[in-house]
C-alpha cells in the first residue's frame, strides 16, 4: 500500500504561482511513477502531469506545458507540482498519484488515470480572475 497526501493547495490571483506537495507513505516509493491529475466541477478528472521513478522523464498535458512543472525526492518520499502563470480554467481539485509503469512505457500509459493505483484525497485550487 502506498498513503498519499497532497497539500499547498489555496486561493490565487491569476498570474500567480502556488507549490503543490505529495507525501508518500508505506511501500517504496520510488518505485512508482507518479502523476498530478485535476477534476474541475461538473468535469471529468483529467491528467496534468506525471514522471517516471527515476525522475528522468516527465509528460504535460497541452494545456499546461510550459506553466507547471513537476518533480520528485525520492529520498523525502515526496513529489512536487510548482504551478505558475495560473489561469482560471486551473480552478480545481488537485490529485496526485501513484502506479507502477515500468521505464521506457509509451507516454500514453502516464496519461490514463487507470494505470494509478493509489490516489491522495485532493487539494483544493482556485484561481481569481
Amino acid at each position: 500500500q502506498v498513503q498519499l497526501v497532497e497539500s499547498g493547495g489555496g486561493l490565487v490571483q491569476a498570474g500567480g504561482s502556488l507549490r503543490l506537495f505529495c507525501a508518500a507513505s508505506g511501500r517504496i516509493f520510488s518505485s512508482y511513477a507518479m502523476g498530478w491529475f485535476r477534476q474541475a466541477p461538473g468535469k471529468e478528472r483529467e491528467f496534468v502531469t506525471a514522471i517516471d521513478w527515476t525522475g528522468g522523464s516527465t509528460y504535460y498535458a497541452d494545456s499546461v506545458k510550459g506553466r507547471f512543472t513537476i518533480s520528485r525526492d525520492n529520498a523525502k518520499n515526496t513529489v512536487y507540482l510548482q504551478m505558475s502563470s495560473l489561469k482560471p480554467e486551473d480552478t480545481a481539485v488537485y490529485y496526485c498519484a501513484a502506479g507502477f509503469i515500468p521505464l521506457g512505457d509509451p507516454a500514453i500509459r502516464y496519461k490514463d488515470r487507470g494505470e494509478y493505483d493509489y490516489w491522495g484525497q485532493g487539494t483544493q485550487v482556485t484561481v481569481s480572475s
